[in-house]
C-alpha cells in the first residue's frame, strides 16, 4: 500500500502543476483514480477482516 500512496501523491502533484500551466491531465487523472480506488479497496478489505 505504501507504493500506491506514493503513486497517488506523485500524480496529484503532477496534476496540480499541469493545471497551473493549462496542460492535459488525462493520463495522470486516470492513474490518480486507479491508485485512490485501490487504496480505498485495501482499507475496506482490512476493515472487513477486523485487523
Amino acid at each position: 500500500m505504501p507504493i500506491l500512496c506514493v503513486i497517488f501523491c506523485l500524480n496529484l502533484v503532477s496534476i496540480l502543476k499541469k493545471v497551473k500551466h493549462e496542460e492535459k491531465t488525462t493520463v495522470n487523472t486516470l492513474w490518480l483514480t486507479i491508485s485512490f480506488t485501490l487504496i480505498m479497496w485495501n482499507i475496506a478489505i482490512l476493515a472487513a477482516a477486523g485487523k
